[in-house]
């Protein structure tokens, strides 16, 4: 490969809004190694922030002015904030410069994209890939490889819209009320169909069996997930029995039920799940003795979706609900995570329920529930992830 071709952005100076997010962070990494000058900022420090040593990020509550002669990017998060263009249009460009798969839906974007990209790497075709979470088994959440480019595509602003990849995965069409961009089911699945239309070779997982291997992640919907990533991959041109010899391998993304140990006989994960069919799914992969302690994210999102919520825990042997995480939203007046402890009571009359409204507190009871052979899982897109180790010590 020539160096013009490896260094594509080569004299380029990127300033990024929103740099430390899972995003972000990963288009600032795909755009210092293809030859960009990459700076920007951020409001608070994230684990993502740690694969962009060496460049110039401020942290600060209020952003500064982005240097003169710059181009801008503004992250959705702080749009109206600071003055730039959208994160589609530097995602869709990234797209552009490279052979690329992106897979696209409500829910397994990041297991899926993940498969795709562990795939590519231990066959030695060397993927750049830019995944909304960690992999641990890739080393981070982006990658430069000069092989294939594997993207998670995201609708919740329509940026999926905007790329032109050569192969497009769709996975789902679910609506999630925290996407107001997308509008109704109906807009967001025209949406797509657009999308589609204008990609040549195009992978629709809900027309996939789920595949009969022996997989490292649990659950149908994994199964599901590694029907599409397969496919994927033979478009690529890479042999399906290559394939499933190395997907067997994969042990999954952070936070997407991630094993973080076992205590007393319990053992304990961690999901982002946030969305009432991703929480069902976790729940329904992981057996008949699952005590789920739920962070809900968002107020609007609460408050909409309680009932989903409250449906989809009541899989559970049993389930501690704590306050909503507000992210960037202002509190709704009477909206608070005993929304769902109602609903839930209501669905499923004689569960044993707890509300707790801070995560640690939450941790305690559901550990004072838990018994030999038990699964207790952590679900929010918040912060409950960092209960894990006090859950495992009480457990202890």
């Amino acid at each position: 490969m020539s160096s013009s071709s490896s260094q594509p952005l080569s004299g380029r100076r990127i300033w990024i809004a929103g740099i430390g997010g899972a995003g972000m962070s990963s288009y600032a990494l795909l755009a210092d190694a293809w030859g960009a000058e990459v700076a920007g900022w951020d409001r608070a420090e994230t684990p993502y922030l740690r694969h962009l040593e060496g460049l110039d990020i401020a942290i600060s509550a209020d952003p500064p002015q982005p240097p003169a002669g710059w181009e801008v990017y503004v992250s959705t998060a702080f749009a109206g904030r600071v003055d730039g263009r959208p994160r589609a249009d530097l995602l869709a460009e990234l797209v552009s410069l490279r052979r690329s798969i992106v897979v696209a839906g409500a829910h397994g974007k990041t297991t899926t994209s993940a498969m795709i990209a562990f795939c590519l790497q231990r066959l030695g075709q060397d993927p750049a890939f830019l995944i909304g979470g960690d992999v641990p088994q890739l080393g981070g959440n982006a990658g430069a490889g000069r092989g294939w480019l594997v993207v998670e595509g995201d609708e919740s602003d329509g940026t999926v819209a905007h790329l032109r990849p050569e192969i497009a995965v769709l996975l789902n069409v679910d609506l999630d009320v925290h996407h107001p961009d997308v509008g109704t089911r109906s807009s967001l699945e025209r949406m797509f169909e657009e999308w589609l239309s204008q990609v040549s070779q195009v992978v629709r997982a809900e027309e996939l069996a789920p595949v009969d291997l022996e997989l490292g992640v649990p659950g149908e919907h994994n199964r599901r997930n590694a029907a599409a990533a397969l496919t994927a991959l033979e478009l690529a041109g890479v042999a399906r029995r290559d394939a499933e010899r190395v997907l067997v391998e994969f042990r999954g993304a952070g936070r997407r039920l991630e094993e973080k140990g076992e205590a007393g006989g319990v053992r304990v994960l961690d999901s982002y799940a946030h969305h009432p069919a991703e929480i069902a799914a976790d729940i329904s992969a992981l057996g008949e003795r699952v005590i789920a302690l739920f962070q809900p994210h968002l107020y609007s999102r609460t408050l909409h979706l309680a009932h989903g919520f409250a449906t989809a825990l009541a899989r559970a042997h049993a389930a501690c609900i704590t306050d909503v995480y507000p992210a960037r939203e202002q509190p709704i007046d009477g909206v608070d995570g005993r929304l769902i402890v109602e609903e839930l009571a209501t669905v499923r009359p004689g569960m044993r329920i707890g509300w707790a409204p801070e995560p640690e507190a939450a941790a305690r009871v559901v550990a004072s529930w838990a018994r030999p052979g038990d699964v207790v899982v952590t679900l929010g897109a918040g912060d409950v992830d960092r209960v894990a180790p006090l859950l495992l010590e009480l457990l202890a």
